[in-house]
């Protein structure tokens, strides 16, 4: 077990280290603020339907879809494709770590960073229960199933990923497999 969040705690650095993780953390933050903004701009409208806003935001719109779309293989396009390419997944296969632990670690990697991902958007579902009533089991249950889809799409990604040593095309692939 030690092994493997030795392997977690490297990908995780090597997440944080690279310009791409902010730029991607900050489109997806920037996007998800614009479409909360839009869906709450739609409903204020007196002549629209009543209806919840964290159920379009959890996947009642296109944009939600879209965007994870490719968020998903641009978060798992490196994990193993990478490791493939430098030429250091020999000298992580031949240490004392089973294939089923770079793996396993790759992947809570990947999942930790997509949670870290959608743990700002909470303060939305702040701003709303300060301005209306909020059941608040709806709303867990939309982010577990945003997770659980996540989880889902990182995991068909993280499989991407070891059929090339090409990052662009296993995040093409992983594209591809989740339209």
């Amino acid at each position: 077990m030690r092994k493997t969040w030795a392997i977690v705690r490297r990908e995780l650095i090597a997440y944080f280290s690279s310009p791409l993780a902010y730029i991607v953390m900050t489109a997806f933050l920037l996007m998800q603020g614009y479409i909360f903004y839009l869906i709450v701009s739609f409903l204020n409208n007196p002549q629209t339907p009543a209806m919840t806003p964290l159920r379009l935001f959890f996947g009642g719109t296109i944009f939600f879809w879209l965007f994870l779309l490719f968020v998903v293989p641009v978060i798992t396009m490196r994990l193993i494709a990478e490791e493939r390419r430098s030429g250091t997944i020999e000298v992580l296969l031949t240490s004392p770590v089973t294939e089923a632990q770079v793996v396993i670690g790759k992947f809570v990697a990947a999942m930790a960073f997509y949670a870290a991902l959608w743990l700002p958007t909470a303060l939305y579902v702040l701003i709303l229960r300060r301005h209306s009533e909020i059941d608040i089991g709806p709303v867990l249950a939309g982010y577990l199933g945003v997770f659980l889809l996540g989880f889902f799409f990182l995991a068909v990604g993280t499989f991407c990923s070891t059929l090339t040593d090409n990052q662009l095309i296993a995040a093409i692939i992983a594209f591809a497999a989740m339209v």
